[in-house]
């Protein structure tokens, strides 16, 4: 598993290459918040941890922490700033190499963080065909409200989101101090059960995507 996305270009199969559906899955992590004393990373790192042994993965994490993009996007027809340029050159090429992901957020007054909203609305094309994942904290609901309604924005993107996610409920007193979840084996459970669907959608859309370009 990397952790940075990696591109690989299918040939004839006849060649003795990796036919399509054997390549490894390239999946962008997105850590969506960005509040001071987050537990956002800790809890992405849990995650990347639990995913380590599925060799077939290939994991490149996307901390909105250290991606700055403005909150004023350009109007219609009109360029970033040559600073924003910038930034999206490093993470947009990231998101479009991606066959799925993963987004990590938090529960903000039952919805998700700004910072991350703005992520996605600076990019379209590079969500559509592909499936997302959850991974969310926050409180008694372990952060499933902010999850719903990141489904409906997902879906006017034309993602796919998972049946099933992975939800960890109070980051306080259910994280230890390294970020983990004090029940592990349900999360990791709950984690890997994820994946599974996560993966299953990821191929068949890859697939999807080579004989027939989606067209939005």
């Amino acid at each position: 598993m990397s952790a940075t996305a990696s591109t690989a270009s299918v040939t004839d199969s006849g060649s003795g290459s990796a036919r399509a559906e054997d390549l490894p899955l390239r999946v962008a992590v997105v850590v969506g918040s960005v509040r001071e004393g987050r537990q956002g990373r800790a809890v992405a790192d849990w995650f990347l941890a639990t995913a380590a042994g599925d060799a077939d993965l290939d994991l490149d994490v996307i901390d909105l922490a250290e991606v700055e993009l403005p909150l004023v996007l350009p109007g219609w027809g009109g360029a970033p700033s040559p600073e924003t340029a910038a930034v999206l050159r490093d993470v947009s090429p990231r998101l479009a190499a991606a066959d799925a992901f993963v987004v990590v957020t938090p529960e903000y007054n039952h919805s998700f963080p700004a910072a991350l909203k703005n992520f996605i609305d600076w990019h379209h094309a590079e969500w559509q065909a592909k499936p997302v994942g959850f991974v969310s904290y926050g409180g008694l609901g372990g952060g499933l409200r902010a999850v719903e309604q990141l489904r409906l924005v997902f879906a006017e993107l034309h993602a796919v989101t998972v049946r099933d996610s992975v939800s960890l409920h109070g980051p306080w007193s259910g994280l230890g101090p390294d970020g983990a979840p004090r029940d592990a084996d349900v999360c990791a459970g709950a984690a890997k059960g994820m994946l599974g669907q996560l993966a299953w959608w990821s191929r068949a859309l890859r697939t999807a995507r080579a004989e027939r370009p989606y067209a939005g």
